[in-house]
């Protein structure tokens, strides 16, 4: 994989009509100086507004990702971020005249091909490779879709297409070179739809640059003249160009691959994975794709990448199954002895959950005073190892942490399992349930070898210290 941050030699454009808006656009890509990643420029708009392709920037799904940003928007952004991500182009300037690229042949492929004619310029800084090294899942279970990244040195991706459609059956393709196979063997797979959803994307005005050169319709239902003729009329095409295909495909277009529409969804993946800001290193492997489940895949990512750029500032040595130390802890909370409860975070999903380990050892000072001879550990105690707990996790990276403290608010629904005692290891497990600006709720349990001890909903707030 490249170690160098890239971008192009020199501009080049291509013009054409959007596949959703049906409006004429040109798109142009220029250089771009080291870390600007990949920002949409809207020439015809005022002030030319500027919308980096981020995945906070992600404002609609529906058969195409679109960003968007103060009310501005770029429609089916996936095959020029799929082009400049399969090429591993890091920083791009990309103007446009009108709302959405063009859709060319309905692929990557013309994306591809001026930029390579454009060529690239080795930049001096390093990329900033996101390295993945733990599992990284999204399911949805009513849709069937599962999306997972593995460590792996490298980057390989893998999609596995099933409709459940004889007209498709299952597919399956792998990439396991971007610099040798991108272009040649990704980036012409071309769009694709069914005949069955055609009549509907046209009534939803979605595909009012669509016609039978820029996609693959694939003929899932029989569909007498009459049909066929209305459906033309619909689309603005004449009847007589429209056939049912020998071949299962509308006007017996030939496939460029046989598993052209799975190697189209792995374009796809490419694109919306490139909303993530940085390169990866990882396996990732996906089931049944779509647009919708990769943009909550690559917020997964995202939160993972927030999460081990907070673990970097606060702890400096990594350490197996260590997301923050002691030594990390004391940089992030102001508590001290004998108040600090918490020894150490081994699990953190930003927002999401986090998990903290408490060693309780005869050590502790409140064993002196709490019931001598027959020490327990304070349920109050406990309840302010889980508000610690959860005080860490309310931390998202956009805090000024030595300018704010985090306090208590509010306890509800505590109950007090079994009694903890000296030599017990305390497992507390936080999972946010809601989060407004400063204040946020979330549930806590603690657990002794496996059985729960200790329960709790917990609400706290960040304040400034000043305040």
């Amino acid at each position: 994989m490249l170690i160098q941050q890239r971008t192009l030699q020199k501009e080049v454009s291509l013009w054409g009509t959007g596949l959703h808006t049906g409006k004429e656009c040109m798109i142009t890509f220029k250089p771009a100086p080291v870390n600007y990643g990949y920002r949409f420029i809207r020439t015809d708009i005022e002030n030319s507004p500027e919308i980096p392709a981020l995945i906070e920037n992600v404002v609609d799904v529906l058969r195409g990702t679109t960003i968007g940003l103060n009310g501005v928007k770029v429609h089916t952004t996936e095959h020029v971020l799929g082009a400049l991500y399969g090429l591993q182009i890091d920083n791009c300037r990309i103007e446009m005249n009108g709302p959405e690229p063009p859709v060319m042949d309905g692929s990557s492929h013309p994306f591809a091909e001026a930029l390579l004619n454009a060529g690239f310029q080795e930049q001096d800084e390093p990329k900033n490779y996101l390295v993945i090294d733990e599992t990284i899942e999204f399911h949805d279970a009513d849709n069937s879709v599962d999306i997972v990244a593995l460590p792996l040195d490298s980057f390989r991706i893998t999609v596995m297409v099933d409709y459940k459609n004889p007209a498709l059956g299952s597919q399956h393709s792998g990439l396991f070179d971007l610099q040798e196979e991108f272009f040649t063997e990704f980036s012409p797979s071309r769009t694709f739809c069914f005949l069955s959803e055609v009549e509907t994307l046209a009534n939803q005005g979605i595909i009012r640059g669509g016609d039978v050169d820029n996609a693959i319709v694939i003929i899932d239902k029989p569909m007498e003249q009459e049909e066929l003729s209305a459906l033309s009329e619909k689309l603005g095409i004449e009847s007589e160009h429209l056939v049912l295909g020998e071949n299962g495909i509308l006007n017996n277009r030939e496939l460029r691959f046989k598993n052209e529409p799975a190697r189209h969804k792995l374009l796809d993946l490419l694109g919306d994975i490139a909303l993530l800001g940085m390169p990866i290193k990882a396996q990732v492997l996906a089931a049944r794709p779509g647009h919708a489940s990769n943009v909550e895949f690559v917020k997964q990512l995202k939160k993972y990448a927030d999460r081990n750029k907070l673990a970097r500032q606060y702890q400096h040595e990594k350490k197996a199954g260590v997301i923050f130390d002691i030594n990390a802890i004391q940089n992030i909370l102001p508590h001290r002895y004998p108040f600090l409860l918490i020894d150490k975070i081994v699990e953190f999903k930003l927002d999401e959950s986090i998990v903290s380990i408490k060693n309780v050892t005869m050590n502790e000072p409140f064993f002196q005073g709490h019931f001598p001879g027959n020490p327990i550990m304070p349920g109050v105690l406990i309840l302010e190892a889980m508000a610690q707990t959860g005080g860490i996790m309310m931390l998202n990276g956009n805090d000024n942490i030595k300018e704010s403290v985090v306090y208590f608010m509010g306890i509800d629904k505590a109950r007090f399992r079994k009694p903890v005692l000296p030599g017990d290891t305390l497992v507390i497990e936080a999972t946010m349930t809601n989060k407004r600006r400063s204040v946020c709720q979330f549930d806590a349990k603690a657990y002794v070898r496996g059985e729960l001890v200790c329960e709790a909903s917990l609400m706290a707030t960040v304040v400034q210290k000043n305040k």
